[in-house]
């Protein structure tokens, strides 16, 4: 199982407790009321549950309940609902005292199976390095955007220059690695999944995000890659609530994991 070097889960004598101190750096949104980003919270939702199984993550989601502001400290409760011979079914609840900010269930596991496949291929794009880099609008230094790299391979980045209309698909490609510049593994996918929220602004030509209700993942064949290309699409916007999916793909095109997520519809700003 690949770490991570973004956050550090802090084990207890207790072998189902952690606990996660958040800062800014595992933060995003406005300086001034900055929250834990939703997919760092997935994530150590997922590391958490393959410390105490000892087992790999093959698929997780998150239901998110509450903010988690910088400052604070997450406490991590995992509990293994069914073990098996090969695979574990297990939850974890987040807490910042007594108010539940987040729940994370998975299947964590693996078996021994020759056959394998992948019927999703990557998109042809431009190499990362070919590839304008991106910024986020606000132009804000901080939080977690400071650990990655974006490189927007198509579709237009919310960079707060006035889009041209609705786009007629949705969908937008961007390249991402890690400043720091480790290998990307499934905790760091949990993270990368969550930035789905960044094609609102294409599809809809106009400044807009969301804050997240919940976040899937499924892993495929995960294998070391500096870039991971993320193909991702908003589906749908009705009734105020965004619907998202995203492909990760490493630079050799193995379908690394697939992301779906619902957010809340905020908008930004006119255009």
């Amino acid at each position: 199982m690949m770490t991570n070097n973004i956050f550090d889960l802090q084990a207890t004598p207790d072998p189902h407790r952690y606990y996660l101190p958040i800062a800014p750096s595992l933060a995003i949104g406005p300086p001034e009321r900055m929250f834990m980003f939703g997919g760092v919270g997935l994530a150590a939702g997922i590391e958490a549950m393959q410390r105490t199984t000892g087992r790999s993550v093959m698929w997780a989601t998150a239901q998110y309940l509450s903010f988690a502001r910088p400052g604070s400290v997450i406490e991590f409760d995992v509990r293994v609902s069914t073990e098996g011979r090969h695979n574990s079914q297990a939850r974890v609840t987040g807490r910042v005292d007594d108010k539940e900010i987040i729940v994370v269930n998975a299947a964590l596991g693996a078996r021994t199976d020759e056959m394998q496949g992948q019927w999703v291929r990557m998109p042809d794009v431009p190499p990362p390095l070919a590839c304008p880099e991106v910024s986020h609008w606000r132009g804000v230094l901080g939080g977690i955007r400071d650990h990655f790299e974006k490189r927007l391979a198509s579709g237009r980045f919310p960079s707060g220059e006035p889009l041209d209309g609705a786009s007629e698909d949705g969908r937008m490609r961007v390249w991402v690695r890690m400043r720091e510049g480790q290998p990307i593994g499934p905790i760091l996918l949990a993270v990368i999944a969550d930035f789905a929220v960044e094609a609102t602004s294409h599809a809809l030509g106009r400044l807009a995000g969301g804050n997240s209700l919940d976040n899937t993942i499924r892993y495929g064949r995960v294998v070391p890659s500096e870039w991971v290309l993320c193909d991702m699409r908003i589906e749908s916007i009705h009734a105020g609530v965004t619907h998202a999916v995203m492909h990760l793909f490493s630079e050799t095109g193995v379908l690394l994991a697939t992301a779906s997520q619902s957010l809340i519809l905020r908008h930004h700003g006119q255009q």
